[in-house]
């Protein structure tokens, strides 16, 4: 997990470095649009890359949603395939970007199919990552990746198209102001200039071009399919055909534990309840812990989801920690303020707030 990020952060760092160098020679000058537009590319680069510590799984692995893990949205080796691709996409635009069309015509074609195959790659990869159900993920459906992976297709579609048209554009406006003696020639460019030059040879050697590189990524291990692959073999997404392994036990609320392990005349543990098909050792705590989660719930789910996300993130790890008599009952203590916060609002919200309290966990 930490290996794809630090790949991805190293990434950045060198399109950062070689984009600042090449304009450096260029003597470039940059407006104030263009520096919002590289700062926003950046900005959404390193939210992809956050959202790699967090969805990184593939579809066989077996997760627990309590620890932030979800599933990442491009498949297991074929990965490769689409950072290949995006690597070529982000060297065209920078390219194009930096020296228009003072480039020599076959890598002005090269940069234009690039452009061309990163744009309809874009559309995919924005789909994909348009839609995430994590409805299987049991209770925990807060791990809702498409904030982190949405923005940087957004922005390779808009760098397609728009340096795509700028071509268009300065190529039929040379087209249109340059003549031939020879008739057919005159004839020829008229034609060209018409049918938008440059990218019209793009578009027909759109497929060659792109057989090559697949026949280049497969040389390098990738299967022949990759690019289908990378959308299809994930789990949760909206190109997704594998289903995920069921997903790991996370042993339940800290509340729990400190029911179980407390000092019986501290924590007052009350009965035995069920939680997630497990006995568990309730107290009064957590019994209005619970009816009061059930609260703000009914009153807004949004906030109930992010709640309860972080809860369980953090609850969890302190659980881990709760290994002893002393340990439960400190923490029972400290939590005895918000308990009676929760009462407040149970006592104030419900007619019959002790029945709401009692059927927790039953």
């Amino acid at each position: 997990m930490y290996i794809i990020f630090f790949i991805v952060v190293a990434l950045f760092a060198g399109l950062i470095y070689l984009l600042r160098s090449a304009i450096k020679r260029q003597n470039k000058k940059i407006s104030s649009i263009e520096y919002a537009v590289i700062i926003g590319y950046i900005l959404s680069l390193a939210i992809s890359g956050i959202g790699l510590l967090t969805h990184s799984s593939q579809y066989h692995e077996a997760v627990d949603p309590v620890d932030g893990a979800c599933y990442l949205p491009f498949g297991g080796k074929h990965a490769l395939s689409l950072f290949i691709y995006f690597v070529a996409f982000n060297a065209a635009v920078m390219a194009i970007w930096i020296k228009g069309r003072k480039i020599p015509p076959i890598p002005l074609v090269l940069a234009l199919i690039i452009l061309m195959i990163g744009s309809i790659i874009s559309i995919f990869v924005l789909t994909q990552v348009s839609y995430h159900d994590t409805s299987t993920l049991s209770i925990y459906v807060g791990n809702d990746g498409t904030f982190y992976f949405i923005f940087t297709p957004l922005f390779c579609f808009c760098f397609g198209i728009g340096f795509i048209w700028k071509i268009i554009r300065e190529e039929r406006e040379t087209s249109l102001h340059r003549t031939y003696r020879n008739p057919i020639l005159n004839k020829i460019n008229i034609l060209l200039s018409s049918k938008l030059d440059y990218p019209l040879w793009a578009l027909i050697l759109l497929v060659p071009v792109f057989l090559m590189l697949t026949a280049i990524l497969i040389l390098f291990g990738q299967d022949s399919d990759s690019m289908a692959k990378v959308f299809t073999e994930t789990t949760t997404w909206a190109f997704s055909q594998k289903m995920h392994p069921p997903i790991l036990d996370h042993r339940g609320h800290y509340l729990c534990t400190v029911a179980a392990k407390g000092d019986p005349t501290v924590v007052k543990p009350l009965r035995l309840g069920k939680r997630h098909g497990n006995t568990i050792i309730v107290n009064r705590q957590l019994l209005v812990a619970n009816a009061f989660e059930e609260i703000l719930s009914d009153l807004s789910p949004v906030l109930h989801r992010y709640v309860r996300s972080f809860y369980d993130r953090y609850g969890y790890n302190i659980s881990t920690r709760i290994n002893s008599v002393k340990a439960s009952n400190l923490t029972y203590m400290m939590m005895k303020p918000l308990e009676y916060i929760f009462l407040f609002f149970l006592y104030t919200l419900y007619i019959e707030p002790e029945k709401k309290i009692a059927k927790q966990y039953a």
